[in-house]
């Protein structure tokens, strides 16, 4: 079921968002040759409790349940390197230079959420990296323009696959984006590219979690032994870019800013 959300529930989910981008700069700041992935994850976490703020990810089990038992997520934040896609999970893997890392963070305010990711380029990249990076958010730009009141939840598909292969990179399917609120994960799915059914018409009051995820190679995946780390399964380089959103009657608002 698809939830309308007021402009006070919005402005709740705001202030979630605003923790959200602060973690993702503080990351970013972080982010150099040396640190481990699980330093990240720390400093993230420090950042969203000293907020009066709750990890989205944390202990996390799937379909909106926690837990903490075995399956569970153990961080606060997801860190993924390379050539994997999204749900990376932090530990003593050291960064390298020249690595993509694709960071992944999310943030519950009184029971509302944010969720925003971006992908960080470390030191002297290769220039095919950069550009991957830079088009997997343009992407996501344009596929938030799209999220206009009396737009369809294929218009942003559309638009994000638009942005993809005019750059000629593949779009990863297995995963999209998605309604959120009180839960991370609501209806509707948003699908990254083009689909059949128009999907739910979008109006004022709806809130989405919009997130392109592209490659270097083909679209294919595979989850890591892990249980959660998603990967290419050609090796391929891999950016994930997402913002939480608001569809008003002025646009699309992104609530995921500092």
């Amino acid at each position: 079921m698809v939830t309308r959300k007021s402009r006070a529930e919005i402005e709740k989910m705001r202030r979630a968002g605003r923790v959200v981008a602060e973690v993702l700069a503080l990351v970013e700041d972080a982010l150099r040759p040396g640190i481990t992935t699980a330093q990240l994850d720390a400093l993230a976490e420090r950042h969203i409790r000293a907020a009066g703020a709750v990890p989205s990810f944390k202990g996390y089990l799937g379909g909106g349940r926690y837990g903490a038992g075995p399956g569970a997520f153990p961080a606060s934040i997801c860190v993924s390197i390379d050539d994997e896609v999204v749900h990376g999970i932090p530990g003593e893997r050291v960064i390298r230079e020249g690595q993509i890392v694709s960071v992944d963070a999310g943030a519950i305010v009184e029971g509302w959420h944010g969720d925003a990711a971006r992908t960080f380029v470390v030191g002297d990249a290769a220039p095919e990296a950069r550009r991957l990076v830079e088009t997997t958010r343009l992407a996501m730009m344009a596929g938030i323009a799209a999220a206009v009141s009396g737009h369809w939840i294929a218009d942003i598909g559309a638009a994000v696959e638009e942005v993809a292969r005019a750059g000629g990179y593949g779009i990863v399917r297995q995963f999209v984006g998605h309604g959120i609120g009180t839960s991370m994960h609501e209806e509707p799915q948003v699908p990254n590219y083009r689909s059949a059914s128009r999907g739910l018409r979008l109006a004022p009051g709806i809130c989405l979690a919009i997130e392109p995820m592209l490659t270097l190679g083909r679209e294919e995946v595979y989850i890591k032994a892990d249980g959660w780390t998603v990967a290419t399964r050609d090796g391929s380089l891999a950016a994930h870019f997402e913002h939480t959103i608001a569809v008003t009657d002025n646009g699309p608002e992104i609530l995921t800013l500092a």
